[in-house]
């Protein structure tokens, strides 16, 4: 697998969870009672321990990176879209119908409150080869250790509930698509350093952002494909949302990609994504 070595950072979930085991961990996070086996537990619990020591670190997007060589021939760009879950999320059909009709592979980041709000819609998507899916945490929870929030998005409390977010969301969907998650972004895509490094122990690698759409900011779809084309260079990862279909996403990109692809660009999923 070529790795995506272009972003790390990330969106954390899950209701603060506890070491101890049985009826009290339950009645802490009872979102999460029914994932909490008794072999879950003592596999959280042991990198709890493995973290005891480590300090939280940096907490941002980590959005910075280093861009590729100019005059590339072969220019890679990866169009990412997160659902993100919720009262008002829904589903946008006309985005999805657009790449499909474009043979645009995509990666889509997705939550398990997404998953349990539209189950055959997300088991379609993941049946389809033009998608890869990726881990947008298990209840949408910004992933930090010490509690911290951005956007009025509420933070897991945490190690063991940065541990909740990134490791049951994986195993929700491996144990659908039987494909466990690579990459992990959070919500919000503000994560701490030592939660990108418990991803990392966990299988999964962070991703941020290189080009930020304004979807999320309600922008029109001129002003989304302006970012797209601004920010467009080898290598760079865009993020956007397929949960909301009353914004403008799939107007941006029939703007933006017959621009994209007449500069040369080439798109591809984080699976297969490299810049070298």
């Amino acid at each position: 697998m070529a790795g995506v070595r272009n972003k790390s950072v990330i969106i954390g979930l899950a209701a603060g969870a506890c070491l101890c085991a049985g009826l009290a961990a339950q009645a802490l996070a009872p979102a999460l009672a029914a994932y909490y086996t008794p072999e879950y537990l003592s596999f959280k619990s042991a990198i709890i321990a493995e973290f005891k020591r480590a300090r939280p670190g940096r907490f941002s997007e980590f959005a910075s990176r280093g861009s590729a060589e100019p005059g590339d021939e072969h220019k890679v760009i990866a169009l990412t879209f997160d659902a993100c879950g919720g009262r008002n999320d829904g589903y946008n059909k006309d985005l999805i119908d657009y790449l499909r009709a474009e043979k645009i592979p995509a990666t889509l980041f997705v939550t398990g409150v997404w998953i349990d709000k539209y189950p055959e819609i997300f088991a379609e998507l993941a049946a389809d080869p033009l998608f890869e899916i990726e881990n947008h945490g298990l209840l949408h929870r910004l992933c930090s250790t010490e509690g911290r929030s951005m956007y009025g998005v509420r933070g897991t409390r945490n190690i063991g509930g940065v541990i909740d977010e990134m490791e049951l969301g994986a195993r929700k969907i491996g144990s659908l698509t039987g494909r466990r998650p690579v990459f992990f972004r959070s919500a919000t895509a503000y994560t701490d350093e030592l939660s990108r490094r418990v991803a990392g122990r966990l299988g999964m690698e962070v991703v941020s952002y290189d080009i930020l759409s304004g979807d999320a900011n309600r922008a029109s779809a001129p002003t989304m494909s302006r970012n797209i084309l601004a920010g467009a260079r080898h290598g760079a990862v865009v993020i956007m949302h397929f949960n909301h279909p009353e914004w403008p996403v799939a107007g941006a990109l029939r703007r933006a990609v017959p621009e994209l692809r007449r500069r040369g660009f080439h798109f591809a999923k984080l699976e297969d994504f490299t810049v070298k």
